[in-house]
């Protein structure tokens, strides 16, 4: 038994009779650094570990952490568990994750390749990507951020229902703002590089990317207002499924505020739309043994063919609901309560690449980024409007670039409207993969 893992089941071990207790247990080691005009900028590196305890009486349920794991600490904040428990109102489906006997993934994390890279050699990283992007184009004007960063985390979680589980995690990325222009316009343009050991970053790829697509945005202006198909880029594409994701929650549909909470078993998307979260992919980031309350990941069909076929749960709402849980609880991190969401969320691709979907399409508007999508939506409805710049479509070739325009529709017609899903996927340290995809019927307000 690991070091973490005998911290947890050395807590739950203490219940008392009467007692459900949880112990989630978490360490992890951040490093972060700014690269600007040759030099280093900024360089910070973090280590943090601490516990969290749940602890459930009478259908009460207490929470404290604390940011320690020493004997005292650990007492003290199983203690504070229990008092807190005392004031908290009646929930019958209060509980904790118990076995349920699925079996977890065979995945592998080598967490000791990017725990074991020198500094140094992080430190090359952010400085050959503020270089690679002033060199990529005589149009770069400068360079805002270049910049590495990296998350080495291990979390173990038992319960006195016999519950003993421990996960392993490691992402490294690199990321660039750059600026280009042309007499007295200047666009930015934004990329990055995501993986698991420093070996799979590919600083050229990062700041062509980032410049290519400031470039392509001189000259934008603002086009008229219509309604047209639209072609969001793989990064776009993740933003809207992570928010769909997040009304196929047992929390959303519990509290009422998923557009989709009376529909299992209806049609909510077009044909060639299939939804699967499936955190036992190990291409996914967000792919783990194990959900935040313990219990083996496994692969939930959500939408199938357009059908909706349930949602994700954790212990408290697949209780409540009667479906039992899906391994999906999640945590922000220690200090926060036990939730239900999406880790890697993904639609089943097609077989186009980018270019080929831009030529089905036609008549379009390539949107390459979205801005206020998360404040600019509606759950209950699945309203929205956000931001967005890119480049319009025309005769199945990229056109002119526009800006200052607003793309407006709701995450039911979304589904519906889907016209072609590309075949080009993307794996991202965020809850849902990207892929392109073409939606028709899409307003987009401008002048």
């Amino acid at each position: 038994m690991s070091e973490l893992l005998a911290i947890a089941a050395g807590v739950v071990e203490r219940a008392r009779e009467g007692e459900v207790v949880e112990a989630y247990v978490g360490r992890a080691r951040t490093t972060e650094i700014k690269a600007y005009e040759g030099e280093v900028e900024s360089l910070s590196s973090a280590a943090s570990a601490g516990i969290a305890v749940r602890v459930v009486v009478d259908g009460r349920q207490g929470f404290a952490y604390t940011g320690a794991i020493d004997a005292a600490a650990l007492e003290e904040t199983l203690e504070e568990a229990r008092d807190n428990a005392r004031f908290a109102g009646v929930d019958e489906c209060n509980t904790v994750a118990s076995p349920d006997g699925v079996a977890p993934p065979e995945l592998v994390m080598d967490t000791g390749k990017l725990a074991g890279t020198p500094v140094d050699r992080k430190v090359e990283l952010a400085l050959e990507l503020e270089r690679a992007a002033r060199a990529a184009s005589s149009l770069v004007r400068g360079v805002e951020t270049a910049m590495y960063g990296d998350e080495v985390s291990t979390s173990a979680v038992a319960t006195s229902t016999g519950v003993r589980a421990e996960t392993e995690s490691a992402v490294c990325y690199l990321a660039t703002y750059v600026m280009a222009g042309e007499a007295a316009e200047t666009q930015t343009g934004f990329w990055y590089g995501v993986g698991r050991t420093v070996d799979e970053l590919d600083v050229s790829d990062v700041a062509n990317l980032a410049v290519e697509r400031a470039v392509r945005m001189l000259g934008a202006k603002q086009p008229s207002s219509r309604r047209l198909t639209v072609v969001l880029e793989p990064f776009v594409t993740a933003q809207f499924l992570s928010l769909i994701g997040s009304t196929l929650t047992g929390e959303a549909v519990l509290k009422g505020y998923s557009p989709f909470g009376d529909r299992v078993g209806e049609s909510i998307g077009a044909a060639s739309v299939t939804l699967v979260e499936d955190p036992t992919d190990p291409d996914a980031f967000g792919a783990s043994r194990y959900d935040d309350e313990g219990l083996a990941s496994r692969r939930v069909p959500l939408v199938d063919g357009g059908v909706l076929r349930g949602f994700v749960h954790n212990a408290y709402t697949g209780l409540r609901s009667g479906q039992g849980s899906t391994g999906s609880a999640a945590r922000a991190g220690l200090s926060a309560p036990v939730t239900v969401g999406c880790r890697a969320l993904a639609l089943t691709p097609g077989t186009l690449s980018a270019d080929e979907v831009i030529a089905q399409v036609g008549d379009g508007l390539l949107v390459q980024n979205v801005k206020g999508l998360h404040s600019g939506v509606n759950p209950i409805s699945g309203d929205f409007s956000a931001g967005a710049e890119g480049l319009l479509i025309r005769d199945g070739q990229i056109a002119e670039p526009v800006r200052e325009i607003t793309i407006a529709s709701t995450l039911q017609r979304m589904l519906q409207d889907v016209v072609v899903i590309g075949g080009d996927v993307h794996h991202l340290p965020m809850s849902a993969a990207g892929l392109t995809l073409a939606v028709g019927d899409v307003t987009m307000s401008g002048k």
